[in-house]
């Protein structure tokens, strides 16, 4: 008998064709799959799917893919990567920026989707996940930046005495700046160290999870008291 999946992946599509390959293609990567034609249908299945993973199609015949991930983003935490046929830079920007981790456009390679979930998969999703996932070391690892506290097995982070709303990916960036306070990081090893060593993304997923980051921390765009962009190059933890 094999074994059971402990991963479960929910797919928002309405083309059934394309579905019946997302299912295919998130099986053969262990998932257990819940299926969805429509933004309603996905918000009611999520509840029972509690998925690791949200594959979700901006294009819906009833709600807007964008308003759909901002609801699934308030319930859960799973990663979601927005398949899209619009290529154009304000959709893949808008929906980052609801809380996606990632977009694929139409017509995608399936080898590129499954390696884009496997890298997300070595990241840690939830904040009761075992601290196996975390080395030894980094058991209890904790930092303070002015006014800035952040408990990294625990997942959260402080800002004087408000907990941050933050992504998973947000806060691995915010972690990625604390643990190299005196480095530059360039975009590339950004993408390379918080979504994964294979990672084949694009520099702007960099940018835009960091301007959200920004947002959430209270800082300008450009050089404020937590983040600073060095041009030309990427970014480093500002003075706090």
């Amino acid at each position: 008998m094999g074994a059971v999946s402990e991963r479960r992946a929910l797919i928002v599509e309405d083309d059934a064709d394309i579905r019946a390959l997302l299912h295919e293609l998130l099986g053969q990567s262990g998932f257990a799959v819940t299926d969805a034609d429509s933004g309603a249908a996905a918000i009611s299945a999520l509840a029972g799917a509690d998925p690791d993973l949200v594959t979700l199609d901006l294009n819906l015949p009833d709600l807007d893919g964008i308003e759909v991930c901002r609801r699934l983003r308030q319930a859960t935490d799973a990663y979601i990567i927005m398949i899209t046929a619009r290529p154009d830079e304000i959709d893949r920007l808008v929906g980052l920026e609801t809380g996606a981790d990632d977009y694929l456009t139409k017509p995608f390679s399936p080898r590129e989707l499954k390696a884009r979930v496997a890298a997300m998969m070595r990241r840690p999703r939830r904040r009761d996940e075992p601290a196996a996932v975390h080395p030894p070391e980094a058991e209890h690892e904790q930092y303070h930046h002015g006014e800035l506290e952040v408990d990294v097995e625990a997942r959260i982070a402080l800002l004087g005495e408000n907990e941050l709303d933050l992504t998973r990916t947000e806060f691995d960036l915010l972690v990625t700046l604390l643990r190299g306070p005196r480095r530059v990081w360039e975009r590339d090893t950004l993408l390379r160290t918080v979504w994964g060593t294979d990672w084949g993304g694009d520099g702007h997923l960099v940018e835009v999870h960091m301007g959200n980051l920004r947002r959430k921390l209270g800082d300008p765009p450009r050089d404020g008291r937590y983040i600073r962009t060095v041009r030309g190059v990427g970014y480093r933890l500002g003075p706090g």
